[in-house]
């Protein structure tokens, strides 16, 4: 079978073909339909990300597919079940295997692409900012890098959630579609200083009570400058390539919470918690509140083509391969 494989991590990724994988016991066999690319592929193909196994490994964190083959052990989903998992790894190829456990079924209504980018970006926004940012209905919300695929949905929960929502983003393209999901306030990063930009919103509209930031550098600085007191700040990543240093004299003067935040190691130590998220978040698809955007829907060999557009940031919403 074809497999988007790192193979060392001074290479770009490759194509290549390799021997179709049996599920060991606990685990099932894929029939893959689509595979959600994220930013942390891109750290992954580097070795800088938190969970990088040792190559040769494929890529692909999240995927939709149908399932071909049990292991030892696994009754449930059956062979024929159209499932989606957050498996880490092993996504951008035609034929994955991943454990049991972690698959959940796919409404009949959600495309095979919808489901593929859904788990991380709905994931990531909803559990970040009702467990770990307490967002209130009434709060202000600053979101970051706001058309990007994590961004977008933050957007979206956000308004959902009942928060008055700024989006940052870069361009007036990028812009729209942060409108088209709801933002109130737009703010373009390329159109000057944005520390001088946040303020002046700030002057009319107040302050912000929960910033998202999957950017980091000098945009997580313009954000802490026009923070309220007691407001909440959760760090998601660093898409800027800039991991910021923090002003902790700030942080105490204003009172403001600083709030890391790591959807997949829920994984580990609290399972249960992205059990429940995802159940919120698939009621709020099927009652119409959530309506995923999907700029670029890719075949497997052009795999990198979609790794580049997220690494120059000229995306919006999620970016799918489909092998």
């Amino acid at each position: 079978m074809r497999a988007f494989q790192v193979t060392v991590f001074d290479a770009p990724p490759q194509l290549v073909d390799i021997p179709t994988p049996n599920p060991a016991p606990g685990e099932v066999a894929l029939r893959i339909a689509a595979c959600g690319i994220n930013f942390a592929d891109l750290l992954m193909a580097q070795g800088k990300y938190q969970d990088t196994p040792k190559p040769p490994f494929t890529l692909g964190m999240e995927v939709c597919g149908t399932v071909i083959a049990l292991g030892e052990g696994v009754t449930d989903p059956a062979v024929g079940t159209r499932v989606s998992v957050f498996g880490g790894q092993g996504g951008m190829a035609e034929v994955g295997v991943f454990p049991a456990h972690l698959c959940r079924p796919v409404p009949d209504a959600m495309p095979d692409t919808v489901a593929a980018g859904f788990q991380v970006a709905y994931g990531t926004s909803h559990l970040a900012l009702t467990r770990r940012a307490r967002l209130k209905s009434g709060e202000t919300l600053l979101v970051l890098g706001a058309a990007g695929g994590v961004g977008l949905t933050a957007v979206e929960i956000g308004k959902a959630l009942g928060a008055t929502v700024i989006a940052v983003a870069r361009g007036a393209d990028k812009l729209a579609v942060a409108r088209a999901k709801g933002a109130d306030h737009l703010i373009d990063s390329d159109a000057g200083e944005l520390k001088a930009q946040l303020k002046s919103l700030a002057g009319r509209i107040g302050g912000v009570d929960v910033v998202y930031d999957p950017v980091g550098g000098d945009a997580f600085k313009a954000a802490l400058s026009v923070c309220n007191r007691e407001a909440r700040v959760v760090v998601i990543g660093f898409a800027s390539g800039d991991v910021p240093q923090v002003p902790a004299n700030l942080l105490l003067v204003k009172n403001i919470d600083l709030i890391g935040f790591y959807w997949g190691g829920y994984l580990t130590f609290d399972p249960q918690a992205l059990t429940d998220s995802l159940a919120d978040v698939m009621r709020m698809y099927a009652d119409g509140h959530l309506t995923p955007h999907i700029s670029e829907v890719l075949p497997l060999d052009r795999a990198q083509d979609g790794m580049d557009l997220i690494a120059r940031r000229a995306s919006t919403g999620k970016v799918v391969v489909t092998p």
